[in-house]
């Protein structure tokens, strides 16, 4: 008689894992294998015990790991990619006069951060004293971050004035008001209406026009 003995390996036993298996677009994740010797990630045919992925998509990474007897296994572990949020900064009053104040409204995300000012909130008001750019920052659910932007125009006050050629009457004379500076103008007292108005006070008047 002759006998052969046949020794037989079990197969490694090969595991996949990740600290952050779940991301945002952009984002990277960490693959660490273990259980072998060697190790080949697919997609991306990558070799190593370590692997740092950026997928774009939801991805399923595949380990082929060979122990020191040349036996095979494989694991595999899920990448989730969530989307950025979609962020949106709108105002229904971008458009201000100095010493005004612009409400700005943010949406898509669920939190939300607006500089400059570091204000926060889906709706905050705004007070600039100059043409503003405002940049929202919004994080979803899921953690994701995205941006939007908003320009607040300021437009200086018009350099209003009010002249007379007869600012100094006797009782019964009239006085010719005269404004400038601006498009449309009404005076007080009397709720007179235009760039030039006639007035017949009866006592010393201080007359002001809103232009």
């Amino acid at each position: 008689t002759a006998t052969q003995v046949i020794t037989v390996n079990p197969l490694p036993t090969v595991t996949a894992t990740s600290p952050d298996a779940i991301l945002c677009i952009g984002q990277s994740a960490t693959l660490n294998a273990g259980g072998a010797t060697n190790y080949v990630w697919e997609p991306g045919t990558l070799n190593g015990a370590t692997q740092t992925v950026t997928p774009n998509t939801t991805t399923t990474y595949t380990v082929t790991g060979t122990d020191a007897n040349g036996c095979v296994n494989t694991a595999t572990i899920t990448v989730t990619v969530n989307p950025l949020p979609t962020v949106t900064a709108t105002s229904p009053d971008a458009i201000l006069c100095i010493g005004q104040t612009a409400t700005l409204n943010g949406g898509g995300a669920t939190t939300y951060t607006w500089q400059p000012g570091n204000l926060n909130g889906a709706s905050v008001t705004v007070s600039p004293n100059t043409t503003t750019t405002y940049t929202v920052t919004g994080t979803d659910a899921n953690g994701c971050v995205n941006t939007a932007t908003i320009a607040v125009t300021v437009n200086p006050l018009p350099v209003v004035t009010a002249t007379s050629p007869d600012a100094i009457l006797c009782i019964g004379q009239s006085a010719t008001l005269n404004a400038g500076g601006a498009t449309s103008y009404v005076w007080q007292p009397g709720n007179l209406n235009g760039a030039s108005v006639t007035v017949s006070p009866n006592t010393t008047t201080t007359y002001t026009v809103t232009g």
